[in-house]
């Protein structure tokens, strides 16, 4: 399981986010925090993996929080989940180490897309060892969106049908083919295929080979 903290200053908001990620599977809220003295508290007593970080807070800025915690050493991961948008406070998070930055207000599906593709980064790391450039490249695009919401997807995607390949994956008991995908979706074996190819390149599916008698692998895919 991946351990989050939500800080937020308004206790209705952090235990709306806190129930959001109840949702996702592999995660659980271990503690909310209002301030950042109460934040820092909670990380002393419960180190976690993930920070689910507004900026405004009451007594602090939530990217002071981020700089108190780089000089400690605590290496919890951060993402930003707050109202400001302006650019210099985006960029002062991504200067300070900052994995992803969602404005308020966002729907669940936009914070999910987040989690899954932190989840997706935080698999990639286990084991440790050597990576190839493909792994790298691999690596780097984990946090990509694969599938969230219409803002999040590339160009001529759709989240409804991203989405209905991601439930086909996660309720298969083996892998699946492209075919296999395509007729449990209600969809083309092309479209599922251009779907199954975007979910593997940022790291929620995994793809893998059999071979048969022809001599030439089938592509088989499943939920990581």
């Amino acid at each position: 399981m991946i351990d989050v903290l939500v800080v937020d200053d308004d206790t209705r908001v952090a235990e709306i986010n806190a129930a959001y990620v109840a949702k996702v599977p592999g995660f659980r809220v271990t503690c909310m925090a209002h301030t950042v003295a109460d934040a820092l508290a909670a990380l002393d007593a419960h180190p976690v993996d993930l920070i689910l970080l507004d900026h405004y807070l009451p007594d602090e800025t939530g990217l002071h929080l981020v700089s108190v915690l780089r000089r400690r050493g605590l290496l919890a991961d951060v993402i930003m989940v707050t109202a400001a948008r302006d650019i210099a406070t985006v960029q002062a998070a991504m200067r300070q180490g900052a994995l992803q930055y969602l404005v308020k207000p966002f729907t669940f599906a936009g914070l999910r897309s987040k989690l899954e593709g932190y989840a997706a980064l935080h698999r990639a790391f286990e084991g440790g060892g050597q990576a190839e450039q493909s792994e790298v490249d691999r690596i780097f695009g984990a946090l990509s969106a694969t599938g969230a919401s219409p803002a999040e997807l590339p160009k001529g995607h759709s989240a409804a049908t991203a989405d209905r390949v991601r439930s086909v994956l996660r309720t298969a008991d083996a892998p699946l083919s492209a075919q296999d995908v395509a007729v449990q979706a209600g969809l083309s074996r092309q479209t599922a295929q251009r779907y199954l190819k975007l979910l593997e390149r940022t790291g929620r599916v995994r793809l893998t080979l059999r071979y048969g008698e022809t001599g030439r692998p089938e592509h088989r895919y499943d939920w990581v």
